[in-house]
């Protein structure tokens, strides 16, 4: 079974409540904005770790962050590379 759940009244604006609620799908707006809440909060828990991470070591450099991407692309090419040669 899920996680107890309990109800809550917010306000945002009409125009965010309208757009949610037709991308919402089957899964209904509280699901949605439950789901939008929660990598919200995972955003939030990185960017407190960066913020430590950088007080220990220093803020880091666009060439670092740029050669981390790189390391990023060539492994989702080698694994779409393994991928294509299982199927």
């Amino acid at each position: 079974m899920g996680e107890p759940t309990r109800k809550y009244s917010i306000t945002m604006p009409r125009d965010i409540a309208e757009a949610a609620r037709a991308r919402s799908g089957p899964s209904g707006l509280s699901a949605y904005v439950a789901a939008a809440v929660a990598r919200q909060i995972e955003r939030d828990n990185l960017n407190e770790l960066i913020q430590v991470a950088e007080a220990e070591h220093g803020p880091i450099t666009e060439g670092e962050v740029q050669a981390l991407r790189d390391q990023l692309h060539q492994a989702r090419t080698r694994q779409a590379g393994d991928e294509a040669n299982t199927a």
